[in-house]
């Protein structure tokens, strides 16, 4: 891969999982992703537009201020809150698909790092709100992730106490399983001339 003069801007749109909510900024899921593409020679800066708390909705009104850093390529970690809330998941479906429709338009590579439902709020909510990501994701030719926290939800070891954000063992975790995806995706973006 050759080097380009300024370094691939990655922009990662999300949540709490993606702010590094309870961790100190080193530990958080954009330094240890940033950490981990710079051990494998990508010149990337990983832009961290996670903010705790927000919903599809929230993420959905922040697009375009996160995209004034003019980003080569981006990865989308929304839904958990609307989830966890219990909010209609057509209208999560909504602002994801708005999200999408956004990204694709200005032409920016997406991984889009899925969510599932819990199991407690019942079947019917959960094959509606697990069926937005693959949904979305083929209608806008995105690359997809199933489950941003595979192999971490649930683990108590791997989380904080609250059993809802990964601690830095569970965020090394994540960025160890998601990184053959993202690294596909920014070399997407070098094939394109990004």
């Amino acid at each position: 891969m050759a080097a380009s003069d300024k370094p691939i801007k990655l922009l990662a749109l999300g949540d709490s999982l993606t702010a590094g909510y309870g961790l100190p900024e080193p530990q958080g899921f954009t330094a240890q992703l940033q950490k981990a593409l710079t051990a494998k020679g990508y010149a990337v800066t990983v832009i961290n537009a996670g903010v705790s708390g927000d919903t599809t909705a929230g993420g959905l009104a922040r697009l375009d201020w996160a995209l004034a850093d003019r980003p080569d390529a981006a990865i989308v970690e929304l839904g958990a809150n609307d989830m966890l809330r219990g909010l209609d998941p057509g209208q999560a479906r909504a602002n994801m698909d708005a999200i999408l429709k956004t990204l694709a338009e200005k032409r920016i590579p997406t991984l889009v790092a899925g969510m599932l439902a819990a199991p407690s709020l019942g079947r019917a909510y959960g094959e509606r709100f697990n069926a937005i990501y693959p949904d979305l994701a083929g209608q806008y030719g995105a690359a997809l992730y199933p489950f941003f926290l595979d192999g971490v939800a649930t683990d108590q070891t791997l989380n904080q106490p609250d059993g809802i954000h990964p601690n830095a063992k569970g965020v090394s975790i994540i960025v160890e399983r998601i990184l053959p995806h993202v690294t596909r995706l920014l070399d997407s973006v070098n094939r394109t001339g990004g």
